[in-house]
């Protein structure tokens, strides 16, 4: 079962990057193969959303990060033997005109030491004793016992094939090899993807967190932070029983953004069973996770932002209806439109989410005089990121803390950093820079 989400979710998480910005993929992508990438990518793409496989998935990375096991293949071999195996789709002629005879002999070559080495591996004490990884050796074991790889398991010349070896091999592979040889690079590929991720959670310091069934209404965080940034704050956040709904305040500058994108990324990831930015994490699974952090108007519609922020509520609404558990965020709802009608706005809208106590919620805003109203609602918590004035300079702890803040430090920044000098005299202010994402 697959998670639901939107490209609006992955476009707000930075889950792909986009020219020169990388994206959490890429923070995660330490695979040594083509194909290994090309699963990682499929994966990132298609987040779970069962326990089985979550857990399936959790188990084999956490083992393997635990035993700091190696890739035992060069990448290059995993190239020629793809070339190769590409190669025996065609037929006759066609196949002559993509491979010449070197190209045969670095094929036949790669798939023979391929073989041999993964032999090699599968029988290492560590992954033999492995019961998370048991299913994938079970079918390496099924593919080398084939009659097309057994002649290579047997043949022990490590030196230079003949080419009368490599002829026989050739004809063996072509005529009835192609699927097991493609079903073993899939799995080396599978492989790749396993010690890639692995090798991340071992060198960034991440957890494996704990999934619980659907219905339980789980959220523990602790010490979580966002994967890109180099120095980042840690936090710690629980929803849980009927505690549905965070209503985050803070000014601009505090964090409010980098805290939802980095809750947000780790439950995406959570739901792919990889390792998160945390020291600990609980989770109870979700159909689907939404995100509106960076929602653009819809210049195709010719719809104004409120317009398409009332869109992506209705949207949000609508799977709810059909009774479906959602991880819900959204950065200053309504701010697309003036600041009366986005205080009702939110305030009905954040009193509708948190009377369904199956999801979770989570809404930033300025709009502190909304938490009045909201205070009496049972199932709303109220979280706020405090920014600590020294003098007319604005600090930030970027710290999570209970209640909601009366920062209103707007003017006292502007005129901080000169803004008015410089429009009236032409005088430079200073500039204040922030680790924020």
């Amino acid at each position: 079962m697959k998670l639901e989400t939107d490209a609006q979710t992955l476009e707000d998480l930075r889950i792909f990057g986009k020219r020169e910005q990388t994206g959490i993929f890429d923070l995660y992508n330490d695979t040594h193969t083509r194909g290994g990438e090309k699963l990682l990518r499929e994966m990132f793409r298609n987040p779970l959303s069962d326990m089985e496989s979550i857990g399936y998935r959790r188990n084999i990375f956490a083992y393997f990060s635990a035993h700091k096991l190696e890739f035992p293949f060069e990448g290059s071999l995993l190239d020629m033997a793809e070339k190769y195996t590409a190669s025996t789709k065609d037929a006759g002629a066609s196949r002559q005109q993509i491979l010449n005879d070197k190209d045969i002999e670095n094929g036949v070559v790669s798939i023979i030491q391929l073989t041999q080495k993964l032999k090699v591996f599968i029988d290492i004490d560590v992954v033999k004793a492995s019961v998370p990884f048991a299913g994938e050796r079970d079918a390496i074991i099924e593919i080398l016992e084939s009659d097309v790889l057994q002649p290579v398991l047997r043949d022990k010349n490590s030196g230079k094939v003949s080419y009368s070896a490599i002829t026989a091999f050739d004809a063996l592979f072509r005529s009835k090899g192609q699927i097991k040889i493609e079903g073993l690079l899939h799995l080396i590929y599978l492989l790749d993807v396993y010690l890639s991720i692995a090798r991340v959670a071992l060198k960034y310091g991440f957890t494996y967190p704990k999934a619980h069934e659907k219905g339980n209404r789980i959220l523990r965080v602790e010490g979580l932070f966002h994967p890109e940034l180099k120095k980042p704050v840690a936090n710690d956040m629980v929803m849980e029983g009927h505690s549905s709904l965070v209503f985050l305040t803070g000014a601009n500058m505090a964090g409010k953004s980098t805290f939802l994108r980095s809750i947000g990324t780790a439950t995406f990831l959570a739901h792919m069973g990889f390792p998160v930015a945390a020291r600990a994490m609980d989770f109870s699974i979700m159909d689907g996770l939404y995100t509106t952090i960076n929602l653009p108007d819809d210049l195709g519609m010719g719809a104004s932002h409120f317009y398409a922020e009332v869109l992506r509520v209705k949207k949000i609404a609508t799977e709810l209806h059909k009774g479906k558990k959602l991880f819900v965020i959204f950065d200053e709802l309504f701010r697309g439109t003036n600041v009366k009608d986005a205080h009702e706005a939110t305030v009905a809208i954040a009193i509708g989410f948190a009377r369904n106590s199956e999801s979770r919620f989570i809404i930033s805003s300025h709009i502190v005089e909304a938490a009045e109203q909201l205070g009496v609602e049972p199932g709303i918590d109220f979280l706020f990121l405090p920014t600590r004035m020294n003098g007319t300079a604005p600090e930030y702890t970027y710290t999570l803390e209970r209640g909601v803040t009366d920062d209103r430090h707007g003017m006292l920044i502007i005129r901080s950093e000169g803004i008015l000098d410089i429009l009236k005299n032409g005088k430079k202010g200073r500039i204040y820079c922030n680790e924020t994402l």
